[in-house]
């Protein structure tokens, strides 16, 4: 029970569009919490409610540099918990797609997985 706890904690962060953004705007490195606040049109005590959302999530992490605080994506955290999700919903799915990648026209590697 205690993954699938751990994982609703991740669903749960996913769902608000400012945290998904927060989430995309650091997929090309970290970014000081007043970088990421500046993106948004709300308060910047509310930006830090949703960083703190997604830090207990296990999606983003923390670190001082002096006095600023920066913000990484932990992309195999959300890669696992979305991946685990989306082969017990439709494993079907997942192999199609990975398959149909490998044998696309113009690639070099054409084997079937």
């Amino acid at each position: 029970m205690a993954q699938t706890d751990d994982e609703a904690s991740v669903f749960r962060a996913l769902a608000d569009p400012t945290r998904r953004q927060i989430l995309e705007d650091l997929r090309d490195g970290e970014l000081a919490a007043g970088q990421i606040a500046a993106r948004f049109t709300i308060s910047g005590p509310s930006v830090s409610r949703h960083l703190k959302v997604l830090k207990e999530a296990g999606l983003v992490t923390e670190r001082r540099d002096a006095n600023r605080i920066l913000y990484a994506l932990l992309e195999d955290r959300l890669a696992i918990c979305v991946g685990r999700f989306l082969s017990a919903v439709c494993p079907e799915q997942i192999v199609l797609r990975h398959t149909r990648w490998r044998t696309a026209p113009g690639t070099a590697d054409h084997e079937e997985v």
